[in-house]
């Protein structure tokens, strides 16, 4: 099969004027991996096979994840600068991992706020022990998180997914789908195992505690009990969701300062 073979394109009785719609839909004769292209581009956010099958006449799924998987070959090419991603249930188009340096020429000079050491620890403690409350942070890390906690909420990488059942009901803190789009993530499940870095998850409660030793032995921290980490009703409905709204933000602002 030649490479063009290879190609679906839009023909005229699947986009005849007669069954047109909206101006969105794709033309007679385009090829729809120039379609698809276009479209990736265009999108601020990460494209799913679904919403790009609901804006082409004619086309059903099967047909769009080949076509993407075409496309993904012929982005790479030794002349292209772009590679097609598969990041937080979509398809998103990002540049050459090697031409980084040109590109990190091209904004040397602009501002962009970094996120700190300490923040950093905080989300990956998060981002791995997830639902995870403050004070249980402050445990692992021995220093308090008050201030990374509020930059991560401000940057949209966390959000608060409910309250814990305990005395003072702490909030429940989780990773947002930002964060997967931050660090280019499909999902959690991508993210680099735990032991790599010399700490053990426990698996049931999925927290990250330090462990030394086998189970029982000094200097263990016992892991709560896990309907205490369960948060109320619908707020720990979607921890991949959007992230909370600015209230949470400043209730959260609010309980760290009380902390303090």
């Amino acid at each position: 099969m030649s490479e063009r073979d290879d190609r679906t394109v839009f023909d005229a009785e699947r986009a005849s004027p007669e069954s047109a719609g909206p101006a969105d839909e794709a033309p007679v004769g385009v090829d729809i991996l120039a379609v698809l292209e276009a479209m990736l581009f265009a999108s601020p956010e990460p494209l799913t096979t679904k919403e790009i099958t609901a804006a082409l006449d004619g086309v059903d799924e099967q047909t769009v994840e080949h076509s993407l998987e075409c496309l993904a070959r012929a982005l790479r090419a030794p002349d292209r600068g772009l590679r097609l991603e598969k990041v937080a249930g979509g398809y998103r188009l990002v540049t050459r991992p090697d031409l980084a340096e040109p590109l990190r020429a091209l904004f040397r000079y602009r501002n962009r706020k970094r996120l700190t050491p300490a923040s950093l620890d905080v989300l990956a403690i998060v981002a791995y022990a997830q639902p995870i409350t403050a004070p249980e942070i402050q445990e692992i890390r021995g220093t308090d998180p008050s201030w990374a906690l509020r930059q991560l909420l401000e940057r949209r990488l966390i959000r608060v997914v409910g309250r814990k059942r305990v005395v003072g009901r702490p909030m429940l803190y989780g990773t947002t789908r930002e964060f997967l789009l931050h660090f280019g993530l499909d999902s959690l499940e991508d993210l680099p195992p735990v032991e790599a870095y010399g700490t053990q998850v426990v698996p049931s409660q999925q927290r990250l505690f330090p462990v030394a030793g086998g189970g029982g032995a000094e200097g263990e921290k016992p892991v709560p009990d896990e309907q205490d980490a369960i948060a109320d009703g619908d707020e720990t409905s979607d921890w991949l969701g959007d992230p909370p709204a600015e209230d949470g933000v400043d209730e959260t602002r609010r309980q760290a300062g009380a902390d303090r």
